[in-house]
């Protein structure tokens, strides 16, 4: 899935970082369509030279596979006193990147790995709308050390640890970074953030909060031994 790092997440074949490749360039029109269709604010594109909001490094630990693939269910973050349902979002027909379809519902990207395994799992919500706060309006002011908790379907719950909250703007998105694995478990966050242009219906930057597994719950009921491959056509730009 990287260049640098060759992991376990690379039996999913090197069509998958096109499709993330793609889905960074294209998931701009969705967001805009769709937040200008519900008068919202649109959750941008990724995309910035770093610009960071809180970088107060924490330990890190070196994660093991230890996580069994699950679809996340659910997402906690105490310290914004957030708790939410998560949905789970794919490629559209026309191969675009399918964004949250409300601004109280964060959504996991299920093309990359569930919270837990090895590789970086990524959530994107909407900051806001024209009515008030989006569900991921809070992000920035998370602090490194703060806890991130994801349910998972086989009841397991896997914690990460905030390890920095960084803002990009969208022509310089750090999309390896954010997607690709790095060799060990993390969880981004993703958002909009910096400024907004009124002419263009959406923010110039996007705010990201990176994670490093901490721990998990052993799961409830019994799950898959292998994780569910999807095909999927590179994205053409």
């Amino acid at each position: 899935m990287t260049d640098a790092s060759r992991s376990a997440d690379e039996s999913r074949g090197p069509g998958l970082w096109w499709v993330v490749s793609g889905v960074l360039l294209v998931v701009a029109v969705g967001c805009t369509t769709w937040g200008l269709s519900q008068h919202q604010h649109p959750l941008a594109p990724p995309v910035a030279a770093p610009a960071p909001v809180s970088t107060t490094p924490v330990p890190t630990v070196a994660a093991v596979a230890v996580v069994a693939y699950s679809v996340p269910v659910s997402l906690k973050v105490p310290a914004i006193s957030l708790s939410v349902s998560l949905s789970t979002l794919g490629l559209n027909p026309d191969g675009t990147v399918q964004v949250p379809d409300n601004d109280t519902e964060p959504g996991w990207f299920r093309l990359g790995p569930s919270p837990g395994q090895i590789g970086s799992a990524v959530i994107l919500g909407h900051v806001d709308t024209t009515k008030g706060p989006g569900i991921f309006f809070q992000l920035r002011s998370l602090q490194a050390g703060d806890q991130v908790q994801v349910g998972l379907t086989d009841g397991a719950v896997a914690t990460f640890a905030v390890t920095s909250v960084m803002q990009y703007t969208k022509t310089q998105f750090p999309a390896r970074q954010v997607y690709a694995s790095q060799g060990t478990s993390e969880l981004q966050l993703v958002t909009c953030g910096g400024a907004f242009d009124s002419q263009t219906g959406h923010y110039l930057s996007n705010i990201v909060v990176y994670t490093s597994f901490v721990s998990a719950t052993s799961p409830t009921t019994p799950t898959p031994t292998t994780v569910p491959l999807e095909r999927a056509t590179p994205v053409r730009i």
